[in-house]
């Protein structure tokens, strides 16, 4: 069936999400591993996705961890640094999809918080027809249930969905679910993708 609409994740699809990298540049690589080997950060990070609140959650975290207390406020305080640079190939790709009159989604594991900050840094974030944002929903990829609340919402059905994320399992479970994938490596990739489908031409995903 033919694609009605398409659906990005954020992390690493629209804005690349390396933590370790802006670890790596501020305490080394060697300290990174360590504190990343004791602290569980992406659980952490998870617990924001599905709703709690940015600043208690990650400073909370920090106190259980004295030793790491102020590497682990980083991921708050300076949460852009970990969100960043911008992938700009991919959001000409979306407005390319926009002005050819294909809804455009997001779907994205993202909190309350961090989406606000995010669309405040990266303003095409919010040229998107509608956002499906983890923490807003409280559930996350690669819950059934965040893929099923957006069939709900969107009214359109699962065939009719083209979805690409970076993550194996966020994919996984979109195509057990009827959706159209395409597992994210880089944005000429995905333009290729986009061009297959017939929802662009060669020249408008460039």
């Amino acid at each position: 069936m033919s694609v009605q609409a398409v659906i990005f994740d954020i992390g690493n699809v629209l804005i690349e999400w390396k933590p370790e990298r802006y670890y790596d540049a501020v305490i080394g690589a060697d300290r990174r591993r360590a504190m990343f080997a004791e602290v569980d950060l992406h659980g952490m990070n998870d617990v924001v996705d599905r709703g709690g609140d940015f600043t208690s959650t990650i400073y909370d975290w920090a106190e259980k961890y004295p030793a790491w207390r102020d590497e682990i406020r980083m991921w708050h305080d300076q949460w852009l640094k970990l969100a960043t640079p911008a992938i700009p190939h991919s959001a000409r790709l979306m407005r390319g999809l926009k002005a050819r009159g294909v809804p455009v989604f997001i779907l994205s594991n993202i909190g309350v918080q961090t989406w606000e900050i995010a669309c405040e840094a990266y303003p095409f974030l919010t040229e998107f027809d509608h956002a499906y944002v983890s923490g807003v929903m409280q559930m996350a990829k690669p819950d059934a249930e965040i893929y099923a609340a957006v069939e709900a919402h969107c009214g359109l059905a699962p065939e009719t969905l083209l979805f690409a994320d970076d993550r194996d399992d966020n994919i996984a479970t979109a195509a057990a679910r009827g959706w159209q994938t395409h597992l994210f490596t880089d944005p000429a990739d995905w333009a290729a993708r986009l061009v297959a489908e017939g929802l662009l031409t060669a020249e408008t995903a460039g």
